[in-house]
Order: C-alpha cells, then sequence, then structure tokens
C-alpha cells in the first residue's frame, strides 16, 4: 500500500479548481516525447476541462480561455500545438502599475476630492448656459456634503464663499439659479437612500411601538 500522502506535501496546485487530476495529466502530456502524441493528449485534456464548466460552452472564447489555462496549468513549459496565440508567462507576471491614490489635503475634507476636481473641470469650460448649470450642479452637491457632517442646515452663503474660495474666486452661482436646493430637501433625499440621519428616538422605544402578532 502507498503511504498516505498529505496535501501540504505535494506540488502546488496552479489552478486548484480543475483539482489534481488535471494537473497531473498535463505532467503526464509535458513527459510525453512524441508530439503528435502530446498535441492529442492535450485536446483530451481541454475536452475534460470543458466538461468540468459546462455552463460556460456558450461564453464566447471559451476554448481560447481554456487553452490559456492550459498553459498556465503547465507553467508554460510544453511544446504543443494551439488554434489559439499562446500567452506569454513575462505578460502574465507583470505587475500592475500603481494606482494614483489622492495626496492632496484639502482644507474643507468634507467636500471629498472629486468635489475639487468638478470645479477644475468647470474652470476650463467655457461660458455658456451649460457651465451655469454645471457650476449650480456643483454648489448643490457641495451642500449636500456639506450636511452630511452637520445635518442641520446650512446657509447658501457659506457655500457660494466655499465655492469662490476653492475655484480661486472663478466660479459663481449664476443670480437666475439661486436659491440652492432646500436643506430639509436635501436631508429628505439623503434619509430615502439610507444615508439621512438617525432618529433620535431609542431603539427599544421604536421597537415598542411596532405591532406584535
Amino acid at each position: 500500500m502507498e503511504p498516505l500522502q498529505y496535501n501540504t506535501k505535494r506540488k502546488h496546485l496552479i489552478i486548484p479548481e480543475y483539482g489534481r487530476h488535471i494537473h497531473l495529466m498535463i505532467e503526464q502530456t509535458k513527459a510525453e516525447t512524441d508530439a503528435q502524441e502530446r498535441n492529442k493528449k492535450a485536446k483530451a485534456i481541454i475536452g475534460v476541462m470543458g466538461n468540468l464548466n459546462p455552463h460556460l460552452r456558450d461564453v464566447p472564447d471559451f476554448q481560447h480561455k481554456l487553452w490559456d489555462q492550459f498553459f498556465i496549468m503547465s507553467n508554460f513549459d510544453i511544446d504543443v500545438d494551439c488554434p489559439y496565440e499562446k500567452p506569454e508567462k513575462e505578460v502574465l507576471e507583470a505587475k500592475p502599475d500603481k494606482l494614483a491614490y489622492p495626496q492632496n489635503y484639502p482644507k474643507y475634507r468634507f467636500y471629498g476630492n472629486n468635489i475639487k476636481r468638478m470645479i477644475d473641470v468647470a474652470i476650463n469650460w467655457e461660458e455658456s448656459e451649460l457651465k451655469e448649470v454645471l457650476v449650480f450642479t456643483i454648489a448643490n452637491h457641495m451642500k449636500k456634503n456639506f450636511l452630511s457632517w452637520n445635518k442641520d442646515t446650512v446657509e447658501d452663503v457659506v457655500i457660494l464663499a466655499h465655492l469662490d474660495e476653492l475655484s480661486g474666486g472663478k466660479l459663481k452661482v449664476a443670480a437666475a439659479q439661486l436659491p440652492l436646493s432646500e436643506s430639509a430637501d436635501l436631508l429628505k433625499f439623503k434619509s430615502k437612500n439610507g444615508n439621512g440621519p438617525k432618529s433620535n428616538i431609542p431603539t427599544k422605544q421604536r421597537n415598542h411601538k411596532r405591532k406584535r402578532y
């Protein structure tokens, strides 16, 4: 009898979803010296891999994905004829570029970095009715973000002053667009989306009011 083998002592599975038997079949195919027989075994393995994922048969390029996974499990060290372009190990192992995380620390953090980006974009727009609508939308969004942290109310003059400061005096809400949306309306909109201020009534009292059957 063969001694009991633990997975921790076995060879690492490159794609565990296919199991150890598929990996062993690929290793046997790699050891095959006859090219014709090696290609025959490779196609048989692709067929078995496809049978393990029957729900993906209608997915475009399904066979292409199977061949890519076949070469990945062989560690790109197998010489077989492939109907598609063979994947490159260097491309697969290439590290992605680092994300450009914002490193700026704005004065009014509660507005967020996206507001500042929107302001910078709006500054470069030509004067038009569309720009007036955009500036009004930015100011309204600033007011909503302000209420996310203060939860009470805020005067329009405060938002307009902050907009003037963040834009370097280049953006102003047109008089025809004023006033901004009411604080109560913005809070009501936030409440519908689950982001509004919570009720001050204790949880036990709220539950006590519920009907019990």
